[in-house]
C-alpha cells in the first residue's frame, strides 16, 4: 500500500502562470514549491539538478507530486521511477491556466483523486478523474481499505476482482462486524449491497466482510475478508528474549481472542526497551509500528493493574504491558494479560 513519505506535497512549475497558481494552492495547503532559477521567487525553491532529476528525486520523498504544465512532460519525466499504485505517491497535473486538475497516478491508494478534487475546488477548475469506479459513481475496495487502514490476504487480486465486479454491475455485498459498524458512516460504500446478517444473505455474486475475526461462517459464495488494523499489544519481556518466543506467545494471545493476525496494528513497550531486538524484529516481521512510552506515562495508569516488585526495580514502574496497552487503546483492553517465559502481553482494541 501507499505509505506516507517524510514530506507531504511537492509542486513543480516552470512558467509565470504556474507560479501564480502555485501561490494560490500554497496559501491553503502546506507544500514545497519548486521552479527554475530564471523564475526564482520568494517562498520557492529552485531546481538545482535539472527538472527531470528533481522530479524523480521528489517521487520517493513526497506523498503528493503536483506538476503545473503538460501531462506528457510529467509522464516522460516520471516513467522510469513508477512502481505500482499501492506504493507510488499521488501525481497530479494542472494546466497553466488552471482549468483542469488531472489525477494522473495513484488515484485511490495515493489519494490523487481526492486531492485533485480538492485542488480543483480551490482553483475553480474541473477535476479530471479517470478511474472506472469513480466515473461510474461507485466506491472501490482499495479506497475502502485505505480509509479503514485495513489489510486483506491477496489484496491486489481482490481489488482487481471486486472493483471489476462493481463497474460491471455485479452484486457485491458488504457486511460489517458489530464492533466496526459505527465506522461505516465515514466510508464511501456506493455500489455495495448492504448485508445485515451472514445467515440471511440477499442474492450476491461476492461478499466483502469487514471484521477482526480470524474465522467466519462458511458461505456458499466468494468471501473477501477486509481486516482493519485495530488490535494493539503491550509487551514486556526479559532482556534478550528470543523473538521466536515473543512471536509465538503473541500469536497465541491473538488466537485466544479469535483475532485475525492482520488485525494487529502496533506493538508497544516501555522506552527502556527501545533497543530490545526481539521487539524491533517482531515489528519488522509484522510490518507494524513499535511504539514506546516513558515510565512516567505508564506510572499514571499502573494503579489499574497488578504490580511486580521485580519490574518496578528494573523498569521504574510496577507494570509494563497492561499500561502500554491501555494507552495504545484508550482503555479498551481485551482478555487477560499473558505471563509466560519472562514475557507479558496485554491486548487492546483501538478505534
Amino acid at each position: 500500500m501507499n505509505t506516507v513519505k517524510p514530506e507531504a506535497i511537492a509542486l513543480f512549475c516552470l512558467t509565470p502562470g504556474g507560479i501564480a497558481l502555485a501561490k494560490r494552492l500554497s496559501a491553503v495547503l502546506p507544500m514545497t514549491c519548486f521552479t527554475s532559477k530564471a523564475l526564482a521567487t520568494p517562498g520557492f525553491s529552485t531546481v538545482e539538478d535539472g527538472f527531470v532529476r528533481s522530479m524523480r528525486h521528489a517521487f520517493s520523498r513526497y506523498s503528493v507530486l503536483v506538476f503545473i504544465g503538460a501531462a506528457g512532460i510529467a509522464v516522460r519525466a516520471l516513467a522510469p521511477v513508477v512502481n505500482d499504485k499501492f506504493s507510488d505517491p499521488a501525481v497530479i497535473v494542472i494546466d497553466e491556466r488552471g482549468q483542469h486538475v488531472i489525477s494522473l497516478l495513484s488515484g485511490h491508494a495515493g489519494g490523487a483523486n481526492a486531492m485533485a478534487c480538492y485542488m480543483a475546488g480551490v482553483l475553480g477548475a474541473d477535476p479530471v478523474i479517470t478511474t472506472a469506479t469513480d466515473v461510474n459513481g461507485l466506491a472501490a475496495l482499495d479506497s475502502l481499505a485505505f480509509r479503514l487502514n485495513a489489510r486483506m490476504d491477496g489484496f491486489r487480486t481482490a481489488v482487481k476482482t471486486i472493483n471489476q465486479m462493481l463497474v460491471t454491475g455485479k452484486r457485491v455485498g458488504l457486511w460489517w462486524d458489530t464492533a466496526l459498524r459505527e465506522e461505516s458512516s465515514g466510508c464511501d460504500t456506493r455500489g455495495f449491497i448492504p448485508v445485515n446478517a451472514l445467515h440471511t444473505l440477499p442474492e450476491l455474486h461476492a461478499l466483502v466482510c469487514v471484521t477482526l475475526r480470524a474465522e467466519l461462517p462458511a458461505l456458499a459464495l466468494p468471501v473477501y475478508k477486509l481486516v482493519p488494523g485495530r488490535v494493539v499489544a503491550g509487551i514486556g519481556c526479559r532482556r534478550d528474549t528470543p523473538v521466536r518466543v515473543v512471536s509465538m506467545l503473541l500469536d497465541r494471545q491473538m488466537q485466544v481472542q479469535q483475532f485475525d493476525p492482520l488485525a494487529l496494528r502496533a506493538i508497544g513497550s516501555i522506552s527502556l526497551k527501545k533497543d530490545e531486538r526481539a521487539l524491533i524484529q517482531l515489528a519488522e516481521q509484522r510490518q507494524i509500528p513499535f511504539e514506546l512510552f516513558s515510565a512516567d506515562q505508564l506510572r499514571q495508569h499502573e494503579h489499574r493493574f497488578p504490580a511486580s516488585k521485580f519490574v518496578r526495580q528494573t523498569a521504574g514502574v510496577g507494570s509494563v504491558s497492561a499500561p502500554v496497552a491501555w494507552l495504545m487503546s484508550a482503555g479498551q483492553l481485551v482478555g487477560e494479560t499473558l505471563r509466560e517465559q519472562g514475557v507479558t502481553i496485554t491486548l487492546g482494541v483501538s478505534h
